[in-house]
């Protein structure tokens, strides 16, 4: 099963399979299927044409989801850069955006800036 783009894995629940997608969190799952009358405990695999159907028309109406939505997310950082506002400051020079410290517990932002010590032995070079 496809939805918009992408292959929803068939042995799970449809309130799992949906999560997927980007932009669709499990919250946002439940209320999709909410709405469109669907049982959350169905597999993906045991969906009919008709209810797919009525999911992709449901998310396509109400929700942003994968490209449209990255482009959003994209378009807010380029404007807080622009607007040299703080954060956008912080996602200029890969720093932590949302206050974490920086003295330690940021090296996956700043791309592991300090290596661990070694045993301490030199390597004997073969002769």
């Amino acid at each position: 099963m496809r939805i918009s783009g992408i292959n929803i894995p068939d042995n799970k629940k449809v309130e799992v399979s949906l999560t997927y997608i980007y932009g669709i969190g499990p919250t946002l799952s439940k209320r999709i299927l909410g709405a469109t009358k669907i049982d959350s405990d169905k597999r993906a695999k045991d969906l009919t044409p008709d209810e797919v159907s009525k999911i992709k028309e449901f998310i396509e109406k109400n929700y942003k989801i994968e490209g449209e939505l990255r482009q959003v997310v994209k378009q807010n950082i380029n404007l807080l850069k622009d607007l040299k506002a703080y954060r956008g400051i912080r996602h200029m020079r890969n720093l932590p955006v949302r206050g974490q410290r920086t003295k330690t517990n940021s090296r996956t932002v700043r791309g592991n800036v300090r290596k661990t010590a070694g045993s301490g032995k030199r390597k004997v070079e073969l002769k």
